[in-house]
C-alpha cells in the first residue's frame, strides 16, 4: 500500500534522472513539526505502521542522504527533495544539523522560504552564520523584505554569529527595494566598523543602496572611497546615476570604466544604453549596439530590450521593431517596451495590434505598465472611446487597481475630446488622489477647447499642489488671452510677478557630431546664427508661395500682429531645424528635443517644412514624439 503512495508522489513532479531513480519516498505534510533532540538532532516521530522492511537501515544510510540532498541543493530540486525530508522523517534517522542545513539551504533557493523558517525555527542552537545568510537572502529576494532587515537585527541580537560580506548585501538590497534610508544607513554605520567594509559586494550594495533611496551623493561618496573598484562596483555607480536623472555622468563614468581597464559587462551596456535614450544620444547608443555585438552579446535578450528603448527614444521606431522581432524570448518587459514605443510615437493602430497580439497569441499578461501604454496610444491618437474600453478591460477582467498614470491617460484623451463632464465625474470617483497632473490634464484640455470656467477650477487644485509652478499660471493665462480676456490675462501674469515666479524658458536641441546645440526663442548667439536666420528667411518665402501664413494665436501678449509674427519666427525648434537643414546633407532625418510643447504655428511649419525639403523631421516634445513626413505629422494634427 506504502509503496503504491509513494510511486505517486514521485511521479508527478518533474525531477532530475538521477534523483528519480534514488528517491522512493512521500512529499511532506506541511503540519509535520520538526523536533529537536536534546543532542542537536531532531527526535524521531512515532514509529511508523509499516514494517522496519519498508525502509531497511544500512550503514551507508547516513551518506546517501547527505548526497542526495547536495544534489538537490544544486539543482533546487524542491519536490525530491520534500520526499527526502518526509523519508526521513518516517525512516527514525531524524535530521541532525548538517541534513537540517541542506534542507533550509533548499527550500530558502527554490522559494519555499516559509518551510526554511519553519527549520531554521526548530534548531535556535545551530544557527550558524550560513543559515542566518540563507533566510536574509531568501526574503531579501522573494519577499518580504521587511523580514530580511528583521533576520539581520535578530541575528545581532542572537549572540555569537557575526554578519559577514554575504550578509550585508541582500540586506542593503532589502533595504533598497523598502526605500529604507534609515534601515540602509543602520548597516553601513555598522558595516564601516568592520573588515568587509572595503569589499566589492559590500560596497556596491551600499551604492545601490543610496541610489535607490535617491542619494547620489552618498553613493558617489562611497564609489570614490573604493579602493579597488570591479565591474560589479562599476556598474553599481553607473546604474544610480542612470536611475537618477544623470544620464550624462553615467556615460562618463563608461567611459572611465574601460580607461581604466574594466571590461564592461551586459549590466554595464543595459544602463549605459539606458542614459544615451535618455539624453537623445543616438550616435552614442549605436556604438554601444555595435561593442554589445562585437563582444558577443548579439543574443542577449536583455541587451536587444534596452537598445529596443533607446531607438524608439531616438525616433527609429521601425528599427525598434526590428531588434523586437528578435528577441529568443518576449518577456513582459519586452511587449511592453514596445507598446509604450508605439504609443509615445502616436502610432496607435500599432500600439493596439501588438497589444492584442500579446493576450491571445503569445498569452503573456499584461500588467499596470501595459495599460499606462496601451492608454497613452488611445490618448495621442484621439480614441476616447476606445480608452474607456481599455480602462474598463483593465478593471473588470485583469483586476489591475487604476494608478494616476492611468487616470491622467484617460482625463487627457477625455478633454481633448471636450468631453468635460465624463473626465469631471472621472476624477471625483478617482480611488486615488489627484495629483498635479490630472489637474494638468484637465487644464489642457480647457485651453484646447476654451473652458474658462472648469480652467479656473483646475488652476485652483494645481496652485494647492504646486504654489511654486509657474507654468499653470501661465497657462491659465494663455486661456484668458485665447479668449481675449487681457485683463485677466495681465492679472495672472502680474500675480506671477508679485509671487516671484519665472516662466520656464523654452529651449531646444539637435545634436550634430556629437555635441549637442542648444536654443533659445530668438536666440541669436549660435556661431551661425546669420545662416541660420537667413535659412529660416529662405523657407518663410517658399511656405509663403505654398499658401502659408503665419497663426499668431500662440503668442498669448496684448501687442502688435507684426511683433507676433517676429515672436513666432525666432521659437527655439525653428532655429534648431535650420541649423540641421544647413550642417546636414540633404535627406538626413533630423531629430530635435523642446522641453515644452510644439506650439501650433510651428507644428503647421514643421509639417511644410518636411514637405517643402523632402526631410523626415522628429519632434521630441514635453508630451510626445512628433513625426513630420512630406508634410504630414503622425500625431495627425491631435496633441
Amino acid at each position: 500500500m506504502l509503496s503504491s503512495v509513494l510511486s505517486k508522489s514521485i511521479a508527478s513532479p518533474p525531477s532530475p534522472p538521477h534523483l528519480r531513480r534514488l528517491l522512493h519516498i512521500s512529499s511532506l505534510h506541511a503540519t509535520t513539526p520538526l523536533r529537536l533532540a536534546s543532542n542537536g538532532a531532531p527526535s524521531p516521530p512515532p514509529p511508523p505502521t509499516q514494517s522496519p522492511s519498508s525502509f531497511p537501515p544500512c550503514p551507508s544510510s547516513y551518506n546517501y542522504y547527505a548526497t542526495t540532498l547536495r544534489s538537490c541543493v544544486l539543482s533546487r530540486s524542491f519536490r525530491p527533495g520534500q520526499q527526502l525530508h518526509a523519508r526521513l522523517l518516517v525512516s527514525g534517522l531524524g535530521l541532525d544539523a548538517a541534513l537540517a542545513t541542506r534542507l533550509i539551504d533548499l527550500y530558502a533557493s527554490s522559494g519555499h522560504v516559509s518551510h526554511a523558517r519553519r527549520l531554521f525555527d526548530g534548531m535556535p542552537q545551530q544557527r550558524n552564520v550560513f543559515l542566518w545568510n540563507v533566510l536574509i537572502r531568501a526574503y531579501a529576494r522573494d519577499g518580504p523584505r521587511e523580514a530580511a532587515i528583521e533576520m539581520y537585527r535578530a541575528m545581532l541580537d542572537h549572540g555569537g554569529v557575526e554578519p559577514d560580506n554575504f550578509t550585508y548585501p541582500p540586506v542593503l538590497k532589502a533595504c533598497a527595494a523598502l526605500l529604507d534610508l534609515a534601515a540602509g544607513r543602520e548597516v553601513h554605520e555598522r558595516v564601516a566598523r568592520t573588515r568587509w567594509a572595503a569589499d566589492v559586494f559590500v560596497r556596491a550594495g551600499l551604492v545601490d543602496m543610496y541610489a535607490k533611496c535617491g542619494c547620489v551623493d552618498e553613493a558617489r561618496a562611497v564609489f570614490d572611497g573604493t579602493a579597488v573598484r570591479d565591474a560589479v562596483v562599476w556598474n553599481s555607480m553607473i546604474a544610480a546615476c542612470g536611475q537618477n536623472g544623470r544620464p550624462l555622468e553615467a556615460l562618463t563614468l563608461c567611459r572611465d570604466m574601460t580607461a581604466e581597464g574594466v571590461w564592461p559587462t551586459i549590466a554595464t551596456l543595459v544602463s549605459v544604453i539606458s542614459a544615451a535614450a535618455d539624453v537623445v544620444a543616438l550616435p552614442r547608443g549605436r556604438e554601444l549596439h555595435g561593442y554589445g555585438w562585437r563582444r558577443g552579446f548579439s543574443l542577449q535578450d536583455k541587451l536587444k530590450t534596452s537598445l529596443l528603448g533607446m531607438y524608439a527614444k531616438s525616433g527609429l521606431v521601425r528599427v525598434a521593431r526590428v531588434l523586437f522581432g528578435q528577441l529568443v524570448h518576449r518577456d513582459l518587459i519586452s511587449w511592453n517596451s514596445m507598446i509604450c514605443a508605439y504609443g509615445m510615437h502616436g502610432h496607435a493602430d500599432e500600439a493596439l495590434a501588438l497589444f492584442s497580439e500579446m493576450r491571445s497569441e503569445a498569452q503573456v499578461m499584461p500588467d499596470n505598465i501595459t495599460f499606462v501604454g496601451v492608454l497613452s496610444a488611445c490618448n495621442h491618437g484621439g480614441m476616447a472611446k476606445e480608452a474607456k474600453e481599455f480602462f474598463d478591460l483593465m478593471v473588470r477582467v485583469y483586476s489591475i487597481k487604476p494608478t494616476v498614470q492611468h487616470y491622467t491617460c484617460l482625463v487627457d484623451v477625455l478633454g481633448h475630446a471636450g468631453r468635460f463632464k465624463e473626465a469631471s465625474n472621472l476624477i471625483s470617483g478617482m480611488s486615488v488622489e489627484p495629483d498635479s497632473g490630472i489637474w494638468g490634464a484637465l487644464l489642457n484640455g480647457c485651453k484646447i477647447h476654451k473652458n474658462v470656467e472648469l480652467a479656473e477650477l483646475a488652476l485652483q487644485k494645481l496652485i494647492e499642489l504646486e504654489p511654486e509652478d509657474a507654468g499653470n499660471y501661465v497657462l491659465l493665462s494663455n486661456i484668458y488671452a485665447q479668449s481675449g480676456n487681457w485683463e485677466e490675462a495681465a492679472r495672472v501674469r502680474k500675480l506671477m510677478t508679485n509671487k516671484g515666479l519665472k516662466k520656464i524658458i523654452a529651449c531646444s536641441w539637435i545634436e550634430f557630431k556629437r555635441k549637442s546645440h542648444g536654443f533659445l526663442v530668438g536666440d541669436a548667439s549660435h556661431p551661425r546664427s546669420d545662416e541660420i536666420y537667413a535659412e529660416l528667411e529662405r523657407l518663410e518665402g517658399l511656405m509663403s508661395q505654398a499658401g502659408y501664413v503665419p497663426d499668431t494665436t500662440p503668442v498669448f501678449h496684448n501687442v502688435e500682429d507684426d511683433e507676433k509674427r517676429n515672436m513666432v519666427r525666432g521659437h527655439s525648434e525653428r532655429l534648431a531645424i535650420a541649423f540641421g537643414l544647413i550642417s546636414t546633407p540633404p535627406g538626413t532625418k533630423l531629430l530635435v528635443t523642446k522641453n515644452l510643447r510644439v506650439c501650433e504655428d510651428c507644428h503647421v511649419v514643421i509639417k511644410l517644412i518636411s514637405q517643402i525639403m523632402q526631410r523626415d523631421i522628429i519632434i521630441r516634445d514635453v508630451n510626445r514624439y512628433h513625426h513630420f513626413v512630406n508634410g504630414e505629422c503622425s500625431c495627425k494634427d491631435h496633441w
